[in-house]
């Protein structure tokens, strides 16, 4: 989901001290890429990747996991975002360098909290421009085929996206982060993949925080956190693999506010779906992703459906 949601009313949480809730993290990669996830599908050169992905939930979740106390709690927002990848077609040490560009656009951002927005209020436009330098390593090769092939890369999120404190869905945060990964894919036969996306997330300090957390606070910095897209696909034609797909974030160390740790905001979500992948030819690849997520914390929980067109020049 390319977009960030906080719930940022203040009057609601002087009204409600008790409710400990977050929504402090920007947004990353949950769900957006998926099988095969080692290896750009077509070698090196220059790929083009557009993604259209719809998030709607019903539930936003207090620390305990509970619904935040509401009159509505309905929030639907949909993305669209372009990416460019260039795979250099040499290699240094085994790996073959490359870089990618992704500018994501919020083109609606509905948000209906009962209230007439005094809790929440939708934010569209363009998000936060990312900027990943990668090693693309050479794979592994089997009796039949590929067995493994992997790729790190050193993700930075620049704070250029639209962004208003004041508001629940923002295109962007404000704020600096690196989001580093290690993805990789695994082949048990030639038609049974295993594929990963590990990432691990920093946040630098956004100097126009939320009036939520009250007078006096005039920066705020999310903590620390692992999110993961793990997936499992089977090819039932040359064309076609299907399978299982999900992702899981955990926050692991708390957001700060004027330097202080506040307890009681660490986010988490798991979520899992149905997916598959058709390629039309060497250069040209469809992803469906669908995802429902379970176990929020400090997060909207609802449900979320991703497609990905791959184009290699």
């Amino acid at each position: 989901m390319k977009h960030r949601l906080h719930t940022l009313a203040a009057a609601l949480a002087l009204a409600c001290p008790c409710i400990g809730f977050a929504y402090d993290e920007p947004t990353v990669n949950l769900g957006a890429t998926s099988f095969l996830d080692g290896a750009p599908p077509a070698g090196p050169g220059l790929y083009f990747t557009a993604y259209g992905q719809y998030y709607s939930a019903n539930h936003l979740k207090d620390n305990s996991g509970n619904d935040l106390p509401l009159p509505k709690q309905e929030v639907q927002v949909s993305d669209l975002l372009a990416q460019l990848t260039y795979m250099a077609p040499t290699s240094v040490f085994g790996a073959s360098p490359g870089v990618q560009f992704l500018l994501p656009w919020v083109i609606d951002a509905h948000t209906d909290d009962g209230l007439n927005g005094a809790a929440l209020k939708g934010n569209p436009g363009v998000g936060d421009l990312e900027i990943g330098p990668f090693l693309q390593f050479a794979p592994v090769m089997g009796a039949q085929g590929p067995k493994f092939v992997q790729r790190v890369e050193f993700t930075f999120i620049v704070p250029t996206g639209r962004y208003q404190n004041t508001a629940a869905v923002n295109p962007g945060s404000n704020f600096w982060s690196f989001n580093p990964y290690w993805a990789g894919t695994y082949w048990f036969t030639p038609k049974l993949t295993a594929s990963w996306r590990l990432h691990y997330l920093w946040n630098a300090k956004n100097d126009q925080p939320s009036p939520a957390f009250g007078s006096g606070i005039t920066n705020t910095q999310a903590g620390q956190a692992v999110h993961t897209n793990l997936t499992v696909d089977y090819g039932i034609t040359p064309q076609l693999r299907a399978g299982l797909n999900s992702y899981w974030l955990l926050q692991f160390t708390d957001t700060d506010a004027n330097g202080q740790a506040v307890h009681g905001r660490k986010e988490r979500v798991l979520a899992l779906g149905p997916g598959a992948i058709y390629s039309f030819s060497r250069d040209d690849h469809l992803f469906v992703n669908v995802y429902f997520e379970e176990g929020a914390r400090n997060r909207p929980e609802g449900d979320r459906v991703q497609l990905r067109w791959v184009h290699h020049f």
